[in-house]
């Protein structure tokens, strides 16, 4: 059974989705104080109002750490960088060894790896292990060694003399383009636009992930302003790539580029309304050179393959966890793995 508590109309959910939140805030708003209400599954609690109310709120003169602010990840998410735990990061056979999850800034490098294996380039082949960031993988000694930053993906190449640690997706795809001369322009129009476009996601995708991302679908109660002023910007960056895309078959021209990777697995992700379940709220439909460039690349067998990669959630068929081989797409799978238990 889920759980809401509210004082007066400061809402406090445990265990709902968005939509099931939005019925239930409409519910809560027509009780009256001290009351109970049992609504399917959810009890809805109410009690009376708080003394001071969120918009009085003044910001101290020193912000100390709430290790229970809320929120779906408030179990990670700290204030401070470094390793928790000790633990060595696993090695495989191939050169390149990634940690990742199939969250979209995951699956831009599964995708680029899957891409190079298909365009010829085997030393591309690379071993993939799951980094469960809901569980802190990511604050291992070994992890924060290939990424200070302790997010995912991080990326070490063992066939340069010394290994190369390589983190922050954009970084990634960028050192692989330029490694095996793949998907990135020579020419230096071509180079620069498609640049552009790269650091343009990795500019902009901190206002959909954590801005609107974190206020529509994983905040601990609804603010309206902040959604407001996320939605306004996600819409506005929408409509820059409709533009974009409404003169060029990719987002860099006609050519497929690491700016289509980094782009899609968030942009496309919404379009297809994957990402946040929010596609009726943002009017995504409305991006009709969008949802054209979401659905050609969608269709692309190597998309389909690095989609899958480090993948912990959805249908198992969908799911392998760890890639150490090409035919681990065959064999590996969570459906498969299940059925043979």
């Amino acid at each position: 059974m889920a759980i809401g508590v509210v004082l007066g109309d400061d809402f406090r959910w445990f265990g709902l989705s968005r939509p099931l939140l939005q019925l239930i805030t409409t519910i809560t708003l027509a009780m009256p104080a001290n009351s109970a209400y049992l609504c399917g599954s959810v009890l809805i609690l109410k009690g009376h109002a708080r003394m001071t109310d969120q918009s009085e709120y003044t910001p101290p003169a020193v912000w100390t750490w709430d290790k229970e602010n809320g929120g779906q990840f408030a179990n990670i998410n700290r204030p401070i960088a470094g390793a928790t735990h000790d633990k060595d990061l696993q090695v495989g056979k191939h050169p390149l060894q990634l940690y990742s999850l199939a969250t979209p800034n995951g699956v831009k490098v599964t995708v680029m790896l899957e891409e190079l294996l298909a365009a010829g380039h085997s030393g591309a082949e690379y071993d993939a292990w799951l980094v469960r960031i809901n569980e802190g993988d990511q604050f291992s000694s070994g992890f924060v060694g290939a990424n200070p930053n302790s997010k995912i993906p991080a990326l070490v190449d063992h066939s340069t003399e010394t290994p190369t640690r390589v983190f922050e997706s954009g970084s990634i795809l960028l050192y692989l383009a330029e490694k095996f001369g793949a998907f990135l322009p020579t020419d230096l129009a071509g180079r620069t636009e498609t640049l552009n476009w790269l650091f343009w996601q990795m500019g902009s995708v901190p206002y959909l992930g954590g801005g609107f991302g974190h206020f529509y679908k994983y905040a601990p109660a609804p603010i309206e302003y902040a959604i407001n002023r996320y939605t306004m910007e996600v819409k506005r960056q929408l409509d820059v790539l409709d533009r974009q895309l409404a003169d060029n078959r990719y987002v860099a021209g006609d050519e497929y580029t690491i700016a289509d990777m980094a782009i899609w697995p968030w942009y496309g992700g919404v379009a297809a309304n994957v990402v946040y379940e929010a596609g009726e709220f943002l009017q995504v439909e409305t991006y009709e050179n969008v949802q054209r460039w979401t659905k050609e690349i969608a269709k692309r067998p190597m998309v389909k393959r690095g989609r899958m990669v480090n993948r912990a959630f959805g249908e198992p068929e969908t799911q392998l966890h760890e890639r150490h081989d090409a035919s681990d797409f065959e064999t590996k799978t969570q459906d498969k793995l299940e059925a043979a238990e």
